[in-house]
């Protein structure tokens, strides 16, 4: 569990990037590459900034019929909930940092958000009921699946440095997304500098 004084954010926008960095330690700025992407060593940093929209609502009722009465979901880093923000807001907005690696012609992405084992990288969106006490218990994951990222979306993102994502975070069955997000509940885009 975790305190939730540790993980609020005061704003409707959470910049996770502020502390994330990239495997070499260095801090990465948007508009440090010659090119107009940041630089990671030899491997390009891209910022993502991720839309969740349509929120399902502070309750939740589970399939047992109990309820959990202060739903808030947050970016995982690491093992730990980030910047979380209530489920009855009108929008989330979260940006994290990725190191986008080229091995053996082969795209791989590293960074303190990303998860999972080579080839199956993803993010995750993580869902805690907050209680009076302020500890926050995970209840359930959405998976951001960075390599089903279009090809033709990554080159030109590695080069602008910026990626974005904006996901509906309700689900089918009225209650917080979870599991893989696949499209059209995830639109992946490569924002206008």
């Amino acid at each position: 569990m975790y305190r939730i004084g540790d993980l609020v954010h005061g704003g409707r926008e959470s910049r996770v990037s502020q502390n994330a960095r990239c495997d070499e330690g260095t801090p990465v700025s948007v508009n440090a590459g010659s090119d107009g992407g940041p630089p990671c060593g030899h491997n390009r940093c891209v910022r993502i900034a991720i839309t969740g929209v349509n929120l399902p609502g502070r309750v939740f009722c589970n399939p047992d019929g109990s309820t959990i009465e202060n739903v808030h979901v947050g970016l995982q880093m690491r093992r730990d909930p980030a910047h979380l923000v209530r489920a009855d807001e009108r929008e989330a907005r979260w940006e994290v940092d990725v190191e986008v690696v080229r091995k053996d012609a082969l795209l791989d992405f590293r960074g303190p958000a990303v998860q999972g084992k080579r080839g199956e990288r993803f993010l995750y969106l993580t869902w805690g009921d907050v209680s009076s006490d302020g500890e926050f218990e995970m209840f359930r994951r959405a998976k951001l699946m960075l390599d089903r990222v279009a090809p033709d979306l990554i080159g030109p993102a590695t080069k602008t440095g910026r990626l974005a994502a904006k996901v509906d975070l309700t689900g089918n069955d009225g209650g917080p997304r979870c599991a893989r997000v696949d499209p059209p509940a995830i639109v992946w885009s490569v924002p206008e500098a």
